[in-house]
Formats: structure tokens, C-alpha cells, sequence
């Protein structure tokens, strides 16, 4: 496969429009391994490679462990996550499906009683930028270095 398109060059404005959100998102309050997670999570159901492979470095460097990274696919199988992390997991997958599912109550209560009204919003920004970046890798065909 090659890449289509470089919107890096192409599209300097609009990258520039998602890097701002990108540092709105590193001056927020959530864990850095929870941010990692969330991206790994929307990439995987995305179909990615660009940005998992990215988001996987990313966690190892901010000290992620391997078994998480290997089982974020099946974190509901699993006893690795927090509930805070599970919760997130959870509104990440019903984010990034929304037009499945709509964001269901049962998810929203979940994540409600994890997050406070800030976090709240700095997750769903966090979960619409790394779905906005899968869209323009996968478009683009960016492939990982």
C-alpha cells in the first residue's frame, strides 16, 4: 500500500487546527497511560496501522506494560483495567461506533461515575482527535514509519 496523499504538506492549516487540539488534550488532567490506552483502543477498532503503531511507542515510552498493550482489544476479558480505565475503554468504543449505538445510557453511567464533569469533556475531546487522526491516516494511506 502506498500513501495517497501527504496531508502533513498539503493541509498545513488543518493540521495546524488538530495539533491545537492535540496540546489542549496534553494540558488536560487525564493519566497520560489512560490517554495511550484510549487512542490504542479507537485505532485498533479503526483499523489504524499509522496510529497504533504510534500509540503503542507512545505507552511503552510513558511506561505502559506489554501485557496491557497486548490484551487493550479484550480489556473486558481481562483484570488489568481499572474501573476508571474500563469505563473509558467502554465510551471510547461507544464514541468511536456512535452510529451503531448513540452513546447508550448504560455507557454514559459508567463513565459518569468515573469522570468528573471536566474530565468528561476532555475525554470526549480526546476520543473525537484520535478518531479525527485515524480518519485523515486512513484516508491518506500514512503508513508507519
Amino acid at each position: 500500500m502506498q500513501t495517497r496523499l501527504d496531508f502533513y504538506s498539503a493541509g498545513k492549516d488543518a493540521v495546524k487546527v488538530l495539533m491545537g487540539v492535540e496540546s489542549q488534550i496534553g494540558q488536560g488532567t487525564l493519566d497520560i497511560l489512560l490517554k495511550e490506552l484510549v487512542r490504542l483502543r479507537a485505532s485498533q477498532i479503526n483499523g489504524c496501522a499509522f496510529c497504533l503503531d504510534m500509540h503503542v511507542t507512545d505507552a511503552r515510552k510513558a511506561g505502559e506494560t506489554e501485557r496491557r498493550l497486548a490484551t487493550v482489544a479484550a480489556w473486558r476479558e481481562t483484570p488489568f483495567f481499572s474501573e476508571r480505565e474500563r469505563a473509558a475503554l467502554a465510551w471510547t468504543e461507544s464514541l468511536t461506533l456512535i452510529a451503531q449505538n448513540h452513546a447508550p445510557d448504560d455507557v454514559w453511567d459508567k463513565v459518569r461515575a468515573q469522570f468528573t464533569d471536566a474530565e468528561l469533556v476532555e475525554l470526549t475531546l480526546l476520543i473525537t482527535s484520535i478518531n479525527s487522526w485515524n480518519r485523515f491516516a486512513i484516508a491518506f494511506r500514512k503508513m508507519p514509519a
